[in-house]
């Protein structure tokens, strides 16, 4: 297993990374991506945390000592936990995911059932064998991952093959021996800039006609004519003081638009190749995990929150006041809702026979991402009814340290029932930085439309939805069948 040291090392390869209109040489050295470099570090640095360890690594009989992210999940117990770990880092991260095993596995989970349905049913052994090989690789190499899925889509109302522009879904331009050649981009790639590896699937269910865009593959983050252009971190750039952002200064995940300008894909990485009736399957079953690794990362946000909210209330001398108490309940009742249905997703795993990989319940997995979607809005909304204006107005840190203001500030900011001069201020900072700053409008967009979008969720949970039994007693109390 890998060192700090040793995943830093590995990024210095030359991948094409573009941050703020401008190539970035080592993302490990740059001013603002070093802090997501550095968060995805701090995975390899839990490891040696003895409380942690048990959690985070697993001894494999064939493969030998490994990450626990990479444990294939045979049982009940194996995704609970699997959730205790995505849990555990996100706490261990400040309550900010550390995506950078867990998508990657998500996505192997996936793929290995598909490839093993396309043996059994078409005979077409390679896929599985070849994902059977890129898992030993990656889980004894210990790699970072990246999972590509999102289609930038151009005109919404058409199919891939009726794009006016044919590249606004990923697609195969080109066989040859060596392998495949593709050309499109992907949105929304998290932590593609400091991944060793980035997995691509199809983002969608395909018709015959959109062969050329079924198709699943792996590529090192460093490939020739794979550019990853970054989001800007406007949660950590742009303060006066790293103090001002305590939570996103100290870690926090990038995104990128993952251009792939006919890029060369060798075959023995090549998982899917215009078995266009297998697309979507293999969409929704990636979607499937990695909806209940999201619900897994959520409840520890949902936990963030709520004891932002409780130390805001104590901070204004508010927190028996019935009102206050309310909007604290509301946040409990996001957060264990989403629990509940965490474990249900995994107590009613549904058992892929070919593989004898559990895959998360989708209708737990879907209600609880769901529920997740649609009501953090309102847990925002509570933590600043709960602390007041000054989630948009504090004075900046710079104004505490400097004795000319900070004695002003200590002394008319710093009253409160539960804590006193610059304790106060410091709580509401970090409150800021959650409902007031610009994190604030990283996270509702993250929570809102992250590991898919509410409708996303509407429709996986429709259609995995057994209608026949409510159906028949609706028909029973008609006196319509007996």
């Amino acid at each position: 297993m890998r060192t700090p040291d040793q995943y830093l090392s590995s990024l210095r390869d030359g991948r094409a990374v573009y941050y703020g209109g401008k190539k970035v040489e080592d993302v490990t050295t740059h001013p603002v991506l070093r802090v997501a470099v550095s968060h995805a570090s701090r995975l390899y640095e839990l490891r040696s945390d003895a409380r942690l360890r048990e959690i985070l690594v697993y001894h494999d009989e064939g493969m030998g000592t490994m990450s626990s992210f990479f444990k294939v999940p045979r049982s009940v117990e194996d995704l609970l936990l699997r959730s205790i770990a995505i849990q555990e880092t996100t706490r261990s991260s400040n309550g900010v995911f550390n995506i950078i095993q867990v998508i990657g596995s998500d996505a192997l989970f996936a793929l290995m059932i598909v490839a093993k349905k396309i043996w059994d049913e078409v005979r077409k052994a390679e896929y599985y064998e070849r994902v059977l090989r890129y898992y030993e690789y990656v889980a004894s190499n210990d790699l970072a991952i990246a999972t590509a899925q999102t289609d930038v889509k151009g005109d919404r109302t058409k199919r891939p093959h009726e794009q006016s522009d044919p590249d606004m879904y990923l697609r195969v331009v080109d066989v040859t021996d060596e392998g495949i050649v593709v050309n499109g981009a992907k949105a929304h790639t998290t932590q593609s800039v400091v991944a060793n590896e980035v997995i691509f699937l199809p983002s969608r269910a395909l018709g015959e006609l959109d062969r050329d865009y079924a198709v699943a593959f792996a590529l090192p983050a460093s490939t020739k004519g794979l550019k990853l252009i970054a989001r800007p971190l406007m949660e950590v750039e742009g303060v006066p003081s790293e103090e001002d952002a305590p939570l996103s200064s100290r870690g926090a995940e990038v995104e990128s638009l993952t251009v792939l300008d006919h890029v060369m894909v060798p075959w023995e990485r090549v998982f899917l190749f215009k078995e266009w009736k297998y697309a979507g399957e293999l969409a929704n079953l990636f979607a499937t995990f990695h909806r209940f690794s999201a619900i897994s990362y959520r409840c520890v946000v949902a936990d963030l929150y709520l004891g932002a909210a409780r130390l805001a209330a104590k901070a204004n001398g508010i927190e028996e006041v019935p009102h206050v108490r309310d909007g604290v309940l509301e946040i409990v009742l996001y957060k264990e809702i989403m629990n509940m249905a965490l474990r249900m997703s995994a107590i009613d795993g549904v058992l892929d026979v070919g593989t004898k990989i559990i895959v998360p319940n989708p209708i737990s997995t879907n209600v609880g991402k769901l529920y997740s979607n649609t009501n953090f809005a309102n847990v925002v909304r509570n933590v600043i009814d709960i602390a007041g204006g000054y989630v948009s107005t504090l004075p900046s840190t710079l104004d505490l340290e400097n004795p000319e203001t900070g004695q002003y500030i200590e002394k008319f900011l710093g009253r409160g029932s539960g804590y006193e001069g610059a304790e106060r201020y410091k709580v509401l900072r970090l409150v800021r930085e959650l409902v007031g700053g610009p994190l604030a409008g990283y996270m509702l967009g993250l929570m809102i439309h992250a590991e898919g979008s509410a409708a996303a969720s509407r429709i996986a949970l429709y259609r995995s939805y057994e209608f026949d039994e409510a159906e028949r007693l609706a028909l029973e109390a008609a006196r319509l069948i007996k």
